[in-house]
């Protein structure tokens, strides 16, 4: 059965399952409660039932006493509706409300995606959850060397682990670290999350992402989350690098289409043997291929500072994309990064 709830005094409401907990569901559309555990320990996720009914499920009795159900508190992270809800949490929020942390994590699976991309699982501690927003970045902090910035790959919904997309950087001391050193349980430090990289629910535009490289990354939490979420937006996945082997997740990615979401992979340095039989050239070229107007889109590019300079440029320029509705996420690795477009990142 499904219910409805209200969050006061946001006004924020969404519909809840009678299987869901309340910090379930709002997470699921796109909403941000306080919690940590995630399992009725810490008590960081307590709120008022104003009106309704709630399975209180289960919880340590020191995170939420006798005295606190008496005053018709609950566990966000514990309680379940049995009838529609409307609940006092006063920082519930979108944005603004989502903590920094900084956190250890244990690294749980290291795999490589393609010859230069290194996927990292980490481990959270047993009483931490990171509360972040889909296509946001947490800050690394490796020992005695600056902090290294690399966006979430996964949804929100789906944050037990996290997942990083970690490019091989020429002379990048922590990327050649990560390739040559790193082994699973080794313990890594961070800080997040961070980033305004983030997909605007309140719009009814069709959407273009654009990524070039590892780029991916953060589109893909973007994605995972639409999909969760329901959201029907007609979406355009353009996903550029050099060789076939760049496009990294090209099997998982197909198996997003046909859900309102449209795949164009776009390779810049392909060799016959490659036997490429798809779209070649800059991939925010393929975009101005496709489109003779953009005023009515919005657009998500994300990778090597010259790809998303040279989309910003030319697709308000030569499409009519308002300004506004440009909104990126820039890799810098390296000062090369920086130089002339002439392959993907």
């Amino acid at each position: 059965m499904t219910f409805q709830i209200n969050i006061q005094p946001s006004g924020y409401h969404f519909p809840i399952e009678e299987q869901e907990t309340i910090l379930e569901a709002a997470i699921k559309h796109g909403y941000t409660l306080p919690y940590s555990c995630r399992e009725g320990v810490c008590g960081i996720c307590k709120g008022k039932i104003i009106e309704g009914q709630v399975d209180q499920g289960n919880y340590l009795s020191s995170a939420l006493t006798n005295a606190d159900k008496e005053a018709g508190m609950t566990l966000f992270c514990c309680a379940r509706p049995k009838s529609d809800l409307v609940v006092e949490c006063h920082t519930a929020g979108i944005y603004n409300d989502i903590p920094v942390k900084f956190l250890p994590s244990r690294v749980r699976k290291m795999a490589r995606l393609a010859d230069d991309v290194m996927m990292l699982q980490l481990e959270l501690p047993a009483n931490e959850r990171l509360r972040f927003l889909a296509g946001q970045y947490i800050s690394i902090l490796p020992k005695d060397q600056k902090p290294r910035n690399f966006s979430l790959a996964i949804a929100p919904h789906n944050s037990e682990y996290l997942e990083l997309h970690i490019r091989r950087v020429e002379n990048g001391v922590f990327t050649q670290h990560v390739f040559n050193d790193m082994k699973e349980r080794d313990i890594l430090r961070f800080k997040g999350p961070f980033g305004k990289f983030l997909l605007r629910e309140g719009s009814n535009k069709p959407v273009i992402f654009v990524a070039s490289g590892t780029g991916f990354a953060p589109i893909k939490s973007i994605i995972e989350h639409v999909r969760q979420i329901g959201l029907q937006r007609p979406m355009h996945l353009y996903w550029g690098g050099r060789r076939p082997r760049d496009i990294y997740m090209l099997e998982e990615v197909k198996q997003w289409e046909g859900s309102g979401l449209k795949f164009i992979p776009v390779l810049s340095e392909a060799l016959p043997e490659d036997g490429w039989q798809g779209r070649a050239g800059l991939v925010h070229q393929a975009v101005l291929a496709d489109f003779d107007d953009l005023s009515g889109y919005e657009i998500y590019a994300c990778g090597a500072p010259a790809m998303v300079d040279a989309a910003r440029r030319d697709f308000i320029a030569q499409r009519g994309l308002p300004e506004i509705s440009f909104i990126s996420e820039v890799f810098a690795a390296t000062p090369s990064a920086f130089q002339e477009y002439k392959s993907p990142f």
